[in-house]
């Protein structure tokens, strides 16, 4: 029989507990109908209009997005405005679209696990573990090991292989000699988290979106402190699509076909001296 897009919300839903997304988040279905068909699934980091047309050229009839389409408060979604055009293009196609945000963060395996996972990290637990469950696998980012130590640089080296490739690219901040085999990771903006991988003891620290001060602020504290390696938040978070992409299979096999996006939703396009 062919699963609905309910069905599929569903599975997702178990892998991604919505009681796990933080109170100021939007997580859940934006818009479609869950009693229609799912037959075809994309999944992406961004529901832009490049995944939209995307969507549409495969004949899917769901989008899984990691980021919320309308996060923030609206009053209407009018197809004069860039988002509600989204919004009624997918409606008029008849395709669905779901967003697990700061849940699949959180989830136990999530975003950071896939990240970890692509780097080559065998992940012991979360970095900051969710609050009402100190000791449970759940909360964001992850702590893990290298198989075997190697020097900083060869370290960034590794991440930036790992990573589709961004304008942004990837940075390291610390000694490129510096042996390093545990590591800390966090999908998305993760310098919140910088004492947390501090008071971790980890060798580095990747995450996305690094800002100057806090980074420096860090760095200052002496070299026990973690080396920073800073990359695209759209790359840090791709990892993901594979892995909700695996929970669509497992649950539905091949009755529901599944495309993970590769067009890069990235908003950097330039880098200098490309």
């Amino acid at each position: 029989m062919t699963a609905t897009v309910g069905e599929v919300i569903a599975a997702l839903d178990a892998a991604y507990p919505p009681a796990l997304a933080q109170d100021w988040d939007a997580v859940g279905l934006v818009c479609g109908d869950p009693a229609e068909p799912a037959r075809r699934v994309l999944i992406a980091v961004d529901a832009t209009a490049a995944i939209v047309d995307e969507a549409l050229e495969y004949g899917a009839e769901l989008i899984v997005a990691h980021h919320p389409l309308l996060l923030r408060g609206v009053h209407g979604v009018g197809a004069d405005t860039a988002k509600g055009a989204l919004v009624h293009r997918m409606i008029r196609a008849r395709t669905a679209l779901f967003t697990a945000h700061t849940n699949a963060d959180a989830a136990a395996p999530g975003v950071s696990d896939a990240l970890a996972q692509v780097i080559g990290l065998a992940v012991i637990g979360p970095l900051q573990p969710q609050p009402e469950q100190p000791y449970g696998p759940y909360g964001l980012g992850r702590v893990g090991t290298l198989a075997a130590a190697e020097p900083f640089g060869a370290f960034v080296r590794r991440v930036a292989a790992a990573l589709p490739a961004t304008a942004w690219g990837v940075r390291g901040a610390g000694d490129p000699d510096r042996p390093v085999r545990t590591v800390a990771v966090c999908g998305g903006s993760g310098d919140s988290l910088l004492e947390a991988a501090a008071a971790a003891g980890v060798d580095a620290y990747v995450t996305a979106d690094l800002r100057h001060h806090p980074a420096d602020e860090h760095l200052r504290r002496g070299p026990r402190m973690p080396a920073l390696v800073d990359v695209a938040h759209w790359a840090s978070e791709h990892p993901w699509c594979a892995q909700a992409a695996e929970v669509i299979g497992a649950a539905f096999g091949g009755t529901v076909k599944v495309h993970v996006s590769t067009r890069r939703t990235d908003p950097w396009t330039v880098a200098g001296g490309s």
